[in-house]
């Protein structure tokens, strides 16, 4: 176990004082190696948190840059920072935090492909991400190297926080055993202050779970409403049966040949051979699309169903929204209308 340097033990001091923590569990927090996948609204206060408690060692992935429609919610940036990278902006700033602390960045997203390689060098895992296909990537991937995480969600004016995979405990699947359609922050709005108590909580547990000390949240879901002030835990039981997919190659649910996610490199190149190559569909609300957008059509996802037939099969559709989740619904509405032509979907170019 690595010891303590001077420097450490005087910065740590209030909370090494504590009866059941100590030098021993400050030791084992440097010890610690600890992967925050995405460092937006639950990974700020996760990584401000986490690195002030002397974790060792934390990696930051995320592959999104800043926004100034973050700003109010993800409190480790600043105004100069939108364009920047998310991931690295945040490891600069946390350095000047704790410079005890060592930082390794991922300014990628996470994917079927580099998942296993990335969370198989660390002993915990947090994930702050805001879609089910993440979080089931991370469960599968957690599960096939036996490791425990971290799970936070925050929608509206509640915030959801577990612990999976802990000592062969529950995981994702047994609570939330199918994928499930609905709104994100960026669709249907967060108070400001919530990704700070739920990440905050999310903190607490890598905490207790790298220094062995206090109870864990595993087999059990803590609901937080800061609208009311409310709280409770739901118990749930370890259900999901083993399988291949727990104990090989994690299988991860690809998209269905008909639609499949277009990068902005993959449209701009094509545009640029072949302008009418791709029909450009922006189904956001017609305000956002106003305040800002890549051109193309603006057709609103609820309108979708009925413009269905005003469709090309001659053209390649390309429907985008910022956050992915409208707009891979949409391709999905095409592809099984029995529409012949090919379909895509696109995010946050």
């Amino acid at each position: 176990m690595s010891k303590l340097e001077s420097g450490e033990r005087k910065q740590y001091s209030r909370q090494i004082l504590l009866p059941e923590f100590g030098f021993s569990a400050q030791e084992k927090l440097k010890d610690a190696k600890v992967l925050v996948i995405g460092a937006g609204g639950l990974g700020c206060p996760v990584l401000q948190y986490i690195t002030a408690a002397g974790i060792g060692s934390i990696g930051i992935i995320d592959h999104d840059m800043v926004e100034v429609t973050n700003l109010h919610r993800q409190i480790l940036y600043a105004q100069a920072d939108v364009g920047k990278s998310k991931a690295i902006t945040a490891a600069g700033k946390l350095t000047a935090l704790n410079g005890f602390v060592k930082f390794t960045t991922y300014p990628v997203k996470l994917t079927g492909e580099n998942a296993p390689e990335i969370i198989s060098d660390y002993d915990l895992v947090v994930d702050g991400s805001d879609n089910f296909e993440t979080r089931y990537l991370v469960n599968d991937v957690c599960v096939a190297f036996g490791k425990p995480w971290i799970f936070g969600s925050i929608l509206r004016f509640e915030g959801q926080v577990s612990v999976f995979n802990y000592e062969n405990g529950p995981t994702y699947r047994c609570l939330f055993p199918d994928a499930e359609e609905g709104d994100n922050c960026a669709e249907a709005g967060v108070i400001g202050i919530l990704p700070g108590i739920i990440g905050t909580y999310m903190a607490n547990e890598v905490i207790k779970i790298a220094s062995g000390v206090g109870g864990i949240l595993s087999g059990e879901l803590l609901v937080i409403n800061a609208l009311t002030n409310s709280n409770s835990i739901f118990k749930f039981n370890r259900t999901a049966p083993r399988s291949p997919l727990y104990s090989k190659k994690p299988q991860i649910k690809e998209e269905s040949a008909e639609i499949r996610e277009l990068s902005f490199e993959e449209f701009e190149k094509a545009t640029g051979a072949d302008p009418g190559h791709f029909h450009l569909v922006d189904v956001r609300e017609d305000y956002e699309y106003e305040a800002d957008n890549f051109g193309g059509v603006n057709i609103p996802l609820s309108e979708i169903p009925e413009m269905i037939p005003s469709f090309s099969s001659t053209q390649k559709v390309v429907f985008y929204c910022q956050s992915g989740k409208r707009s891979r619904q949409a391709a999905k509405l095409l592809a099984k209308s029995g529409f012949s032509g090919e379909a895509y979907w696109a995010h946050s170019w």
